[in-house]
């Protein structure tokens, strides 16, 4: 893509064996919303053993990065943010590969950042529509959410949203501190160091290919111990340098 001299916002999608809809989420997603911001789409393949990186590729994605193994969404996730840092996006929006949630609302949920009204949003399914969930996943996302509520002490209504927008100092700021998940300890992480959250109402609809990687027990078992650990740790809001110095260490030492 050749610069313009727009600002940048980077479309990260973290995909493992997500080769029957990965090529409609990559395709809906609005390249020419606004005048001033240039948009990318990259790819964090999480070891796909399908066709996810060729489908992708084929789809129209600027970036495909893959792990040599499945590493977990929180690794995925981890490393969507370090991309977008290193491709100088001004803005970064992550958005699950399972054709649940709407790219086509993709400028509504980043419009807060661009307007400086947020640091970090949520694709908010709870304070849109839902199609399709079963009785135990919204029932875990009413206990996962409830339990950010409490420890932030502010009201949220989506915690497991898998549609996130972040500004630049979110994305150098943010830890994802274990490999399985992030949706938990990203939002603990960004809101204990005072960064600004802003849930957009979305249309969300459960996928109709492919099978969710999520299973209960081991979820719990991952995700509690992670939310206890983010908690005990200080909450200190890294600078940009110090961010960018660890992001140019760390593809060092992966070069």
């Amino acid at each position: 893509m050749k610069s313009t001299g727009n600002k940048k916002l980077v479309v990260f999608i973290p995909a493992h064996n997500e080769e029957a809809n990965i090529a409609s989420v990559i395709a809906r997603v609005p390249r020419d919303f606004h005048p001033k911001y240039d948009v990318k789409v990259i790819i964090i393949d999480d070891g796909s053993t399908d066709r996810t990186v060729e489908v992708a590729k084929e789809a129209g994605a600027d970036v495909v990065h893959s792990f040599g193994k499945n590493r977990g969404l929180g690794a995925a996730v981890r490393e969507g943010l370090r991309q977008s840092c290193l491709l100088d996006a001004d803005i970064g929006l992550m958005i699950d590969a399972d054709n649940e949630y709407p790219p086509e609302q993709i400028p509504e949920v980043v419009a807060p950042i661009m307007d400086r009204e947020a640091d970090y949003t949520f694709g908010s399914r709870f304070k849109g529509s839902i199609a399709g969930m079963k009785l135990h996943r919204r029932l875990g996302n009413y206990f996962f959410t409830l339990l950010q509520s409490v420890l932030l002490r502010k009201w949220i209504y989506d915690g497991q949203s898998g549609m996130r927008g972040f500004s630049r100092e979110a994305m150098e700021c943010a830890e994802i501190i274990h490999d399985y998940n992030y949706a938990q300890v990203l939002t603990l992480n960004l809101l204990r160091k005072g960064f600004r959250l802003q849930e957009v109402p979305i249309a969300y609809k459960v996928r109709t290919q492919g099978q969710s990687f999520i299973k209960f027990r081991q979820y719990v078992n991952s995700v509690i111990p992670a939310i206890y650990k983010e908690m005990k740790r200080p909450a200190l809001r890294g600078s940009s340098l110090a961010r960018n110095q660890q992001v140019r260490e760390t593809s060092g030492q992966q070069a």
